[in-house]
């Protein structure tokens, strides 16, 4: 590998922002295929930008974490091949992350200075290795872009390039997949006669036969997952005592330690009202007036059908904190070229 073109390279990478990030997602979004549009938005949101470059910009970079209320695992580096394990296009990781490791150190300059294309052809070189369609690769690749930012090119290229899902599930078509995730709503012949009783499944690992709860029709999801204690899971410390798998700390949008991302259902939830749109804000979690979110606070989200979600390793409380940051360099930079 070449130190300098590695540097250069993100030393690119480096000046886009969580803003210009959004807009590459955004405009890269309808060339992903339909399995992996939400799954791919919602890692973008587990794992920001901009709180990392804070953080890594820090003098003291655990004290600017518990400033910030920060609990879980949140360091993208700790976790690079772990974070992306729900998106469709993890299991092409291996082909994806060799690509743009040769692109970020290669000697040769790069096609085109626009990230956006640079991930397309990153995309399309994995999806010809791999034998599969462009739009398969699409998401996972934007994804390793945003990782190799975070981590640097050493650490990226220093991950053993793993695929951290069953040969069974590998076997699934993206076809399978969508329809496992659309099914769950089924109550039966007599299903009629449950009125209000109703129950359905929320899944929170769809790699997991296991890891689903039932919710009953109308029921919180933290409610619900709080009654499922067999899935009590004591490797996340966030977990207080068997609560079940989403860690819940106040019930009341409070916190923020019960966000989840919606990967499949997000119709199925009640809209979300003002309170929990602040209180979401007010997280940093996500910024947007859609009344059904891919983010949600599970505590104030009710089902009225099968969900599939996914619950990420941290919480915090940021989102004042970025807006403040963001308002600063504004004005340094008014003055600077004022």
């Amino acid at each position: 590998m070449d130190d300098n073109n590695g540097s250069l390279f993100e030393a690119f990478l480096n000046q886009h922002d969580g803003q210009t990030w959004a807009r590459i997602v955004s405009s890269l979004l309808p060339s992903i295929h339909e399995v992996d549009r939400a799954a791919t938005q919602i890692w973008f949101a587990f794992f920001p930008v901009d709180l990392a470059r804070a953080l890594n910009e820090a003098e003291e970079p655990e004290k600017l974490a518990d400033e910030l209320q920060i609990l879980g695992k949140y360091r993208l580096r700790d976790q690079i091949e772990a974070s992306h394990w729900f998106l469709y296009g993890h299991r092409f990781w291996p082909v994806v992350k060799d690509a743009l490791a040769a692109h970020a150190s290669g000697p040769a300059a790069p096609d085109s200075l626009d990230l956006a294309d640079q991930i397309r052809e990153i995309a399309s070189r994995a999806a010809s290795q791999s034998k599969v369609d462009m739009s398969l690769v699409l998401g996972i690749t934007a994804v390793g872009f945003m990782t190799l930012q975070q981590v640097g090119l050493t650490a990226f290229i220093a991950a053993p390039g793993e695929v951290r899902i069953s040969k069974k599930r590998l076997a699934l078509t993206p076809e399978q997949v969508l329809r496992n995730r659309a099914g769950g709503d089924s109550q039966g012949l007599f299903g009629f006669l449950k009125g209000a009783e109703k129950t359905y499944s929320v899944v929170f690992n769809e790699h997991d036969q296991d890891s689903r709860f039932k919710i009953i029709c109308g029921q919180e999801l933290t409610t619900a997952a709080a009654n499922d204690t067999g899935h009590f899971t004591p490797r996340d410390p966030r977990l207080l005592g068997s609560e079940g798998p989403i860690p819940v700390q106040c019930r009341a949008a409070a916190c923020g330690t019960c966000w989840v991302g919606i990967l499949a259902g997000q119709d199925k939830l009640t809209d979300v009202d003002r309170f929990e749109g602040t209180r979401i804000k007010d997280f940093g979690y996500i910024v947007t007036d859609d009344p059904k979110p891919l983010i949600r606070l599970a505590c104030r989200a009710q089902a009225h059908g099968a969900v599939s979600i996914v619950i990420p390793p941290w919480n915090g409380v940021f989102g004042k904190f970025l807006r403040d940051r963001k308002n600063t360099n504004l004005v340094q930079d008014h003055q600077t070229t004022g």
